[in-house]
């Protein structure tokens, strides 16, 4: 393989994993100003503020569920770079909308939007499924985990310092990275899959159902699928409910929200990029996973238990050791398929992931309320012990992946 070839390859990594981390600085960005947003859209309570948040949340997750499939069909038959820089696009239109709105129906439509554009992970998984060979997917799926803690390193602490210029500051910021980012994959992004490998694009493609029954067909694929849509509907408790959660047990603000999601964010590129690369070469894929599900669990019922800061932090920790399990997962999922369909699975990966998305938020936030609520039992971290508990049940089923995985 030429020199040449090996630096274009190189800078195209270097781009989605550049893509993959302003995603979640505009996501993080978001995080610590939730709380305040509700309440400046008419949120009259802590609880109530959490439920308008989930319904936001899930906007986004219905939307990307119905597009996400379509356009990981749509990447396979036409390309990466031409899917990847119009969802980028649309992501930076959408943060000038969500910035320009000051009423939630408003919030509503931008996070829809948001959701269409959600492709951007999507197609950047495939991508990066294009350019890795068999062995290397899982610690460059891991590294995409490493892109997506830098950003959350990085937006929630830039989200915390903006809101104390205006309330829709964060979201300009986010904006204008989403803008530079497109024109930087103007000149530096090759196109990833060769005409000769792409797959015509059929309209069943545009039921996501289709895309997900065709995906646990495949033979291998079933399992990995449950354990990550299982997985993700748990691990959705944490940017659902964490402002709230946070605000409601410590009484913080807008800036501590944010100086603690980047404290996380910081344990999370640690995990990823440090701590996976050595797991996986000492332990292998499948002992890395359990190390990850085995932190997940104590992660969920501390944080349903735990009534001070200090508890907090101890537990953060197993809480970024839990992030090892999703790329395990997603690797021995990629290692199923050739790569005409690689699109397909990190579509339907997406699609599964935007169901879990969706109810999460509606059932978390109800929980949430229902425990914070006046009249009943007050206990804020229920809706994470209910986490726990789901990951308990998901244990039997990991276990079973062990032949998924790379020795």
């Amino acid at each position: 393989m030429s020199a040449p070839y090996n630096g274009m390859q190189n800078r195209a990594y270097a781009f989605i994993l550049i893509t993959l981390m302003i995603d979640a600085i505009g996501i993080g960005l978001v995080f610590p100003i939730m709380p305040d947003l509700m309440d400046r859209v008419g949120a009259n309570s802590t609880g109530e503020g959490a439920l308008w948040g989930g319904v936001l949340m899930a906007s986004y997750a219905g939307a990307l569920f119905i597009f996400a499939p379509i356009v990981g069909s749509l990447s396979d038959a036409y390309g990466r770079k031409p899917v990847l820089l119009m969802a980028l696009f649309i992501l930076a239109v959408d943060y000038v909308f969500m910035a320009l709105a000051s009423e939630f129906w408003v919030l509503l439509i931008g996070r829809i939007l948001a959701g269409i554009a959600g492709a951007t992970y999507t197609t950047a998984t495939a991508y990066i499924a294009d350019i890795s060979s068999p062995e290397k997917r899982a610690a460059r799926f891991g590294m995409v985990g490493a892109a997506f803690g830098i950003g959350f390193v990085l937006g929630p602490a830039i989200g915390g310092i903006a809101a104390e210029l205006h309330i829709t500051a964060p979201f300009w910021i986010a904006a204008v990275l989403s803008a530079a980012n497109v024109l930087f994959g103007l000149f530096v992004l090759p196109e990833s899959l060769e005409p000769k490998k792409r797959r015509p694009f059929w309209f069943r493609d545009i039921n996501p159902f289709t895309a997900i029954i065709v995906a646990f067909k495949t033979p291998g694929l079933a399992i990995p699928l449950i354990c990550l849509f299982v997985f993700e509907f748990a691990n959705m408790v944490y940017p659902v409910l964490w402002a709230f959660f946070t605000h409601e047990l410590f009484d913080w603000s807008s800036f501590t929200i944010g100086i603690s999601l980047a404290g996380y964010g910081i344990l999370l590129a640690g995990v990823q990029a440090g701590l996976m690369p050595v797991f996986i070469n000492r332990v292998g894929e499948f002992r890395t996973l359990q190390i990850g599900i085995l932190s997940a669990l104590i992660g969920f019922i501390g944080f349903g238990l735990i009534s001070t800061v200090t508890g907090l932090i101890l537990v953060l920790i197993f809480a970024a050791l839990s992030d090892l399990s999703p790329p395990m997962i997603t690797a021995m999922a990629a290692n199923k398929v050739d790569e005409d369909k690689q699109g397909l699975v990190q579509g339907v990966i997406a699609s599964l992931a935007s169901i879990a998305a969706f109810l999460a938020p509606l059932i978390m936030t109800g929980v949430f309320e229902a425990f914070v609520d006046e009249d009943g039992i007050y206990l804020p971290g229920a809706p994470f012990l209910i986490s726990g508990v789901l990951i308990a049940l998901l244990i039997p089923r990991v276990w079973r992946l062990r032949s998924h995985a790379q020795s």
